[in-house]
C-alpha cells in the first residue's frame, strides 16, 4: 500500500508585511480624514461609533477617576486633620488667654479691695506682694517682696484688705519674713468691738482659728461679735479688725469660756498686702511733742494778738458843719 504524503499547513498563514499593512492603515487613514473634513458622509457613522464608543472612553478614563478622587480624599482629609490641628492649638491659646485675663480679673479686683482699704487707714502704708510662703506646716510664716531698703521695720503690722494678717519678724535688704496671727507662737490684744472688752487672741495652728484666753465666764461676748485691735503693747495699730466671734462655750464648772474665732483676713488666698507705717514713738515722746505743738500754738496766738493791739486805731470821721 502506497503511502501518500502528507501535506503540513502552517499554522499562521503567512500575509503582507507589516510594513505594507501600516503603509495600507495609514493612507486609509489620512483618505478618511480628508473625507471627513471635506464631506458630509461620515458624520452619521461618527455619531453612530462615538455612541458605540462611549462606554468604553468611560471604562478606559474609570482607573484615572478613581486614583483623582483618591488623592483628593488624602489630600482632603490631610487639610482637614492639619486645620483640626491648628484649630485646637488655637483654641488651647484661646483658653490659656481667657484663664489669664481671669486671673488679671480677680487680681485687678483684689487691687482694688486694697486700694480701698488703704484709703481708710490712716498712718503710711505701703502695697507688698507675697512672694513666698514657709513650708513648714506648724510654722504660718509667710515673705513678702519689701524689705529694708523700702524701711520696712521688725514688729511692723501687715493687713488685707480685710483686716491684721500678722507683723515682720525678720528683715532682708529686700524682702521680709511675715509671721501670721494664726502662728502658736503669735498673740494680739484685742477688744469686743460691741462693748469694748478686753481679751487676748493667740493662734492656734489652723489658719482658720482664733482662740480668746481668759474670758471670763460671764463676759458679755457672743457669737458674731467683731474683734478688733485694741491697741495695746504699742505694737498693732487700735481699731483695725482681726477676727469674728464663731462660737462661745460656757462651762459653769470653769472660770473661764472657750471663745473661738474666724480671722478677718484672708490668710491663705491675698497675695497684695499692706504694710503699716504707724506712729512708733513712746508714749512719753507723743506726749512731749504734743506739749511743745501746744507752747508753739499758744507763743503764736500771743504775737497775733500783740500785733493787733499795736496796730493804730482808725480815726473817728469827721462831724459835718451846720450851716447857718
Amino acid at each position: 500500500m502506497a503511502h501518500k504524503e502528507q501535506v503540513i499547513k502552517p499554522l499562521f498563514a503567512k500575509g503582507p508585511s507589516l510594513g505594507i499593512r501600516l503603509l495600507v492603515f495609514a493612507v486609509l487613514s489620512a483618505v478618511l480624514m480628508v473625507v471627513d473634513a471635506r464631506f458630509e458622509a461620515l458624520k452619521p457613522l461618527r455619531s453612530q461609533m462615538g455612541l458605540v464608543l462611549t462606554p468604553f472612553y468611560w471604562l478606559a478614563d474609570l482607573p484615572v477617576r478613581a486614583w483623582d478622587g483618591a488623592t483628593q480624599q488624602i489630600s482632603s482629609r490631610s487639610e482637614l486633620m492639619a486645620e483640626n490641628e491648628k484649630l485646637k492649638a488655637e483654641a488651647l491659646l484661646l483658653q490659656r488667654r481667657l484663664q489669664k485675663l481671669a486671673a488679671l480679673t480677680e487680681q485687678n479686683v483684689r487691687l482694688r479691695e486694697l486700694l480701698n482699704s488703704a484709703a481708710l487707714v490712716d498712718e503710711e502704708v505701703l502695697v507688698s506682694e507675697l512672694i513666698g510662703v514657709d513650708p513648714n506646716p506648724y510654722t504660718h510664716r509667710i515673705l513678702i517682696d519689701k524689705g529694708e531698703k523700702d524701711g520696712v521695720f521688725l514688729g511692723q503690722p501687715v493687713l488685707d484688705a480685710r483686716g491684721l494678717m500678722g507683723q515682720v519678724v525678720e528683715i532682708m535688704p529686700y524682702t521680709s519674713r511675715v509671721l501670721l496671727l494664726t502662728d502658736n507662737t503669735h498673740s494680739i490684744p484685742v477688744q469686743v468691738n460691741r462693748n469694748g472688752l478686753r481679751a487676748i487672741a493667740v493662734g492656734t495652728g489652723n489658719p482658720e482659728r482664733l482662740e480668746l484666753r481668759h474670758v471670763a465666764d460671764t463676759a458679755d461676748i457672743k457669737e458674731g461679735d467683731l474683734l478688733v485691735s485694741s491697741g495695746m503693747g504699742q505694737r498693732f495699730p487700735a481699731g483695725y479688725p482681726v477676727a469674728t466671734v464663731k462660737e462661745v462655750i460656757h462651762d459653769s464648772g470653769q472660770p473661764f469660756a472657750i471663745v473661738r474665732a474666724v480671722p478677718t483676713a484672708a490668710l491663705n488666698r491675698s497675695r497684695y498686702l499692706l504694710l503699716v507705717f504707724s506712729d512708733r514713738r513712746t508714749p512719753e515722746q507723743r506726749a512731749n511733742d504734743s506739749a511743745e505743738a501746744q507752747e508753739a500754738a499758744d507763743r503764736e496766738a500771743e504775737q497775733a494778738r500783740a500785733q493787733g493791739e499795736q496796730a493804730p486805731a482808725p480815726a473817728p470821721d469827721a462831724p459835718a458843719q451846720e450851716s447857718n
